[in-house]
This record gives structure tokens, sequence and C-alpha cells, in this order.
């Protein structure tokens, strides 16, 4: 079985601000560990898969940050596309530049900014998926165990009938991709026990996405059949072209959600997809009243807060559930409720013409 790994590490990470911005998104910051989250994906996939097994995807300004940050990744495995147009036209240029190669070459499809606490338990659980993907004409995926009836999540209907085993793990044929759902729905989701989490990874065989995309994704197929044209004649302004072009959607929207012959595994290896600075509530050490500190500060009559203060010593005085982030040029505060609503601050930045701090 030849694995590749390719990390999708673009995205702007707008959630994260004032600390992630356009030339620096979360992926490219120490938030969760002491390395980048980029760095510790990297070295997460060792040594089941080598540097020279591992591809990265981006923009060109943040490839230029991938080859600092990652020195032992050949320059030829940091792949550029030439605009951000989402997911699937990213992994269709990654995929086809793995399918010039060898179009039987398994590809594990992996974001840059998750986090995954065990180690072990999640390469271990690769490996099958990747036999799977290498054996059978199937997509894999990692369902995650729901804990509460999110609405931020997709979710993977699965089927407990007619599963495969592989390595003593289990997978579940997947029956639908489903969206975001309302609280209800997701309560709903939650109970019934076959709904888990989408985590956006997947493990396929480069010529069985081919297949898949001209089957079940047809509008989409063309385009891969000229960007792979391109990659055999090394004709980036064709590349360009094509990204000009390409629809901007997710390789859910474009491909899973209509796709058949996908398998699902459980994903308990303590993942996390570190969507919002409240979630880092759960991962940074805590005090005996539930406070997470990254920095120096104090916390008085205080329960439940979040405070990221590197530069100086901030003290907390009789607030409850409030996050504090103090950088070098802004500070956000705000009740742990309201964090998605960050992006509205990037938006209200923009509108007013402040881009120093976007």
């Amino acid at each position: 079985m030849k694995l590749k790994a390719v990390i999708m590490a673009g995205g702007s990470g707008t959630r994260f601000w004032p600390l992630s911005r356009k030339n620096r998104p979360k992926q490219f910051l120490p938030i969760a560990g002491d390395e980048t989250m980029l760095e510790e994906t990297v070295k997460r996939l060792l040594p089941l898969i080598r540097y020279k097994d591992i591809l990265t995807i981006s923009n060109a300004e943040q490839a230029k940050f991938i080859k600092r940050l990652l020195p032992k990744l050949p320059a030829a495995n940091i792949l550029v596309e030439p605009q951000g147009k989402n997911t699937a036209p990213s992994l269709i240029l990654a995929t086809a530049s793995v399918y010039l190669k060898d179009p039987e070459t398994v590809v594990a499809a992996l974001c840059a900014d998750h986090l995954i606490r065990d180690r072990d338990v999640f390469l271990r659980k690769l490996e099958a998926a990747a036999e799977a993907a290498s054996k059978n004409d199937v997509i894999v995926t990692f369902g995650i165990p729901p804990t509460y009836p999110s609405t931020g999540y997709g979710y993977i209907h699965f089927s407990k009938r007619n599963c495969h085993k592989i390595h003593n793990e289990v997978f579940y044929p997947v029956l639908k991709f489903k969206e975001k759902p309302n609280l209800k729905q997701a309560a709903i989701f939650l109970e019934d026990g076959r709904h888990y989490w989408n985590s956006g990874m997947f493990i396929w065989r480069a010529d069985v996405f081919a297949r898949k995309l001209e089957k079940h994704a047809p509008s989409f197929y063309p385009y891969w059949q000229r960007i792979f044209k391109a990659l055999k004649k090394k004709d980036k302004p064709e590349i360009a072209a094509v990204f000009r072009e390409i629809p901007p959607l997710s390789i859910d929207y474009a491909l899973m959600e209509k796709a058949e012959g996908v398998l699902m595994n459980e994903g308990k290896f303590g993942w996390s997809d570190v969507g919002a600075w409240s979630s880092l509530a759960e991962i940074w050490p805590k005090d005996k009243t539930g406070n997470a500190l990254r920095g120096e500060g104090i916390f008085l009559d205080s329960q439940n807060c979040l405070l990221y203060s590197p530069r100086k010593l901030t003290a907390i005085i009789g607030l409850k559930d409030v996050i504090v982030v103090d950088t070098e040029d802004a500070l956000l505060i705000c009740h742990k409720g309201s964090d998605q609503k960050v992006r509205d601050i990037l938006e209200a930045l923009e509108n007013k013409g402040r881009k120093e701090y976007l």
C-alpha cells in the first residue's frame, strides 16, 4: 500500500482574531500547544507517513511560510492553489498531483488545524482506513461520536449493518452526509446514535476519487480532466484558468453528499476542530473555578473565563464565561456564547477600511 497525506493548510482562520490574521491564520499559530497546529499535524503522522509522502496545499503566501516552518518537507510537496476556492478544488488539484505519479496511491486528506489528543489511536485507525481504501472502491471518513447536540457540525448518518472489519477496526456504511442541523434536529441525531459529527477527514485511492467524481459529481469531472492534463504539461496558466472557473464548493457539497460507497470509522481519538476561542477552554489547563489561561493573569471571583495575555499581566475580577484576548495591536473581550461573531468584527473592520487589523 502506498499512502500519502495531503494537508489542507489554506483558509483564513477568522474566528481566532485578533491573534489570527489573513497572512497568519490559526494553522500557523501555537494555539493548542507549544508548536503551530500545522507542525503538530505533520509530526502526528510520523512515522506512519514519512516527510517525502506528506503534501500541503495552500495559497502562495502561505506556501512561503510552510517552507520556513517545515524545512524537512520537499519543496515539490508544497502545492500552491492559484486562488482559494474551498476544499473541492484544492483536493482535486492535490489528488491529481498524486494520481500523476501513481493512480493507486491512497490519499489521506487531512486538516492542518485540528487537534487530536491520542496520536497512537489515530495512527492505528488511519492505517486501517488506508488499507480499506486501498483494497476497495470506497472513500473512508472518520465520524466523531457527538457529545452534545451541536448545530455547528455537519453529520454523518451511518448504518450498523453490513460492516467491514479491517485490522480490528469496524467500518460502517455511510447512508448520507447531512448539513448542519437546527438544535431540535441535532438533539434527535444525538439520541438516535447513528449520526456522528463530520470530521472533514477523507481517505481515498487517487483513481477511485477520479471515478467517484465522474459518476457522482459530473459537473466537477471536466475540471479534474483539465487539471490533470495541465499537470502533465506543467501548464500553470491553464491550472490558474481552471481555478478561475471552478465553483467554490467544499468537498462535502461537491462530492461526499452525493457519493455512494463511503465507509465511516469511529473517530475516538480525542478530536477537536478548535473552531473558536471558547473551544480552547477544553484544551488549555484550567484552575479550580474553570478559568483557562495562556500567558500571565490573575482571576478573582471569576468563573469559566478564558484569557490570552502573553505580553502583560491581566487581572479579571467578578466575571463569568468571558473571553479576553490581548495582542500587540488589538484587544478582544466577548462572552463565550458570542465568540462565533468574531467574524462580524472582521467584516466591520473591512467596511471601515481598517485593513491593518485584518
